[in-house]
């Protein structure tokens, strides 16, 4: 079995004190695929982000934890490019994005986004799915469309599923499907929104499994979660994100406060828990 790689996955907290003049912080290295460095988010009077700041290494995983409307997915959809931001810097490989600047349309496909609804097409196939990313976003043609979505559904375990409609199949096999589907695009980074939402809790060890498979192939990963057993078994690193800001740690140790939290009554849980 195989083992999840801390030196691998490293989300570090970016100090202010290490801000370079323009913004650029100093500890971004040029193994980093991702740098969020005090990121502020609103909605209307809701201040969601409040100077989020992480840093995932290539290859990483890191797990990102936090209560229900504390701005996970809105941070993933960040960096995903579909929602902007109002302050910070987000850099992607070695691309800065500033708030007020349009993504970059080269990173539509590079950073795979997975909800929790997978978002498959209902009318096509496992393999259509795939393939039809690969034709609109890579313009390839028909066959070696076909012939790389069979690759990476293969890659998934789901090959013999291909043929499959998502009515079809189980949450877990539409989901394999996703990842299939970004994995296809040769993303940069992999964004997974509660990626057990929709599987039995007996699967959950077998995604692990997967996410690690992926990682040791070069994919790097920001894995959002509830699921305590799934980061602290898949991921190397860990951020706990309150109160608008990232608590980051190598331990999963940290992961012990988010659970005493879930366990309190709301109130207590917010006056207490993440002091």
């Amino acid at each position: 079995m195989l083992a999840p790689q801390p030196s691998l996955g490293v989300a570090t907290a970016v100090s202010a004190a290490g801000r370079r003049p323009g913004g650029v912080t100093a500890l971004a290295r040029v193994d980093d695929v991702l740098v969020i460095d005090s990121l502020h988010k609103r909605f209307g009077d809701h201040h969601v982000l409040q100077g989020a700041s992480l840093r995932l290494r290539q290859r990483g995983v890191a797990a990102l934890c936090g209560a229900s409307g504390s701005g996970k997915t809105t941070l993933l959809r960040i960096v995903s490019g579909l929602t902007p931001f109002d302050s910070g810097r987000v850099v992607i490989g070695s691309t800065p994005i500033n708030a007020g600047e349009p993504y970059p349309e080269g990173f539509y496909g590079r950073v795979g986004l997975i909800p929790q609804d997978h978002s498959l097409f209902p009318h096509l196939d496992a393999i259509g799915n795939v393939m039809l990313a690969l034709r609109v976003v890579k313009h390839l043609s028909r066959k070696q469309a076909r012939e790389r979505g069979m690759a990476e559904l293969e890659r998934v375990g789901l090959q013999a599923q291909a043929a499959q409609y998502p009515a079809t199949l189980s949450g877990g096999e539409r989901q394999r499907v996703a990842i299939a589907r970004a994995l296809a695009l040769d993303p940069l980074l992999l964004l997974l929104d509660e990626p057990t939402a929709h599987l039995d809790p007996d699967r959950v060890a077998e995604l692990a499994e997967r996410l690690i498979e992926l990682a040791g192939s070069g994919v790097s990963m920001l894995l959002v979660t509830h699921n305590i057993a799934l980061a602290t078994r898949a991921a190397g690193s860990f951020a706990l994100l309150q109160d608008g800001t990232c608590q980051l740690a190598d331990s999963c140790a940290i992961l012990d406060r988010f659970v005493e939290a879930r366990r309190q009554p709301a109130g207590a849980a917010r006056a207490r828990a993440f002091r």
